[in-house]
């Protein structure tokens, strides 16, 4: 049952970059590496300033601030120097590990004995309920601005940037700000998410970033088959989907760990995982013409 538990809190803590890789690849069409960096430029900053004792509320508007900054530079740099995408994001994400590295000034920050937002936050005095309700509520407020902003006219914009380019510029719409601005976005939505990971499991490491964008993929992939299936058009089902397919994908790991494999094998089991939902309803596909 631990497995499931730890599997549960996970899952809303990476709703973060699932909803950042919903934006880039779903919405923008952008195969956004950066996410690998992101995710641990969030994590390193969480660390460095709770280590210094400052409160939280100073610390999420940096992990934005951050997360965002990297997004900006892939987009600017994708944008105004017509590189690649995703060669954009991998020349982003290669330079934000020498960053990560500098700020921490080590390969590990451990939060022993520091007070973090689980600790500072008491809704139940069963620690683990305790994080359920934290991650709960901040992933709920999290969700329920990026689903207004994607009912806005500038949403709109993004939304439309991504489905049709050449319409949309007709229309007067700068494309490479709106690119810009939702690699920026899609990052610090990342970044929160190693805002959260960090402060659940009570340290930081230059590494934990390595092949993370599979995490975000994975259960956007699964988010995006129940949205076919169900035949989903509304913005807000979408995102409440989105969180699912995290939630769904933690559940699928934590299954592989409770019958007994080797948790060496478990990237091998994650890759194999994502390739099944990706193949599987395109063969089904293929059937039925």
């Amino acid at each position: 049952m631990d497995y499931y538990l730890t599997a549960l809190l996970q899952g809303l803590c990476f709703a973060g970059i699932a909803l950042g890789i919903y934006i880039s690849m779903k919405i923008f069409n952008i195969p956004d590496i950066t996410t690998d960096g992101s995710y641990t430029l969030g994590a390193v900053v969480t660390a460095k300033m709770l280590t210094h004792g400052q409160p939280e509320y100073i610390i999420i508007p940096a992990v934005i601030a951050a997360g965002a900054l990297a997004g900006a530079t892939t987009g600017l740099i994708h944008t105004k120097l017509k590189i690649n995408a995703l060669l954009a994001g991998i020349l982003v994400m290669t330079a934000l590990y020498s960053v990560n590295l500098t700020l921490m000034g080590r390969s590990n920050i451990p939060l022993n004995n520091v007070s973090t937002i689980f600790t500072l936050i008491n809704f139940s005095t069963d620690p683990n309920h305790n994080t359920f309700w934290i991650l709960l509520v901040f992933v709920a407020v999290v969700t329920l601005i990026i689903g207004y902003l994607l009912k806005t006219d500038f949403g709109i914009a993004m939304r439309a940037t991504g489905n049709s380019e050449s319409m949309i510029r007709s229309l007067g719409v700068n494309t490479d700000r709106m690119k810009i601005t939702g690699l920026a976005l899609a990052n610090a939505l990342t970044a929160l998410s190693g805002f959260l990971i960090t402060q659940n499991q009570n340290f930081a490491d230059i590494n934990m970033g390595i092949g993370i964008v599979i995490v975000g993929l994975g259960s956007v992939i699964i988010a995006e088959t129940l949205i076919n299936w169900l035949h989903i058009t509304s913005v807000w089902l979408s995102l409440v989907l989105v969180l699912s397919g995290a939630v769904i994908f933690q559940f699928v790991l934590a299954l592989t760990l409770s019958i007994g494999v080797n948790p060496n094998l478990l990237k091998i089991v994650t890759a194999a995982f994502v390739l099944i939902i990706v193949a599987v309803p395109r063969l089904s596909f293929k059937s039925s013409e």
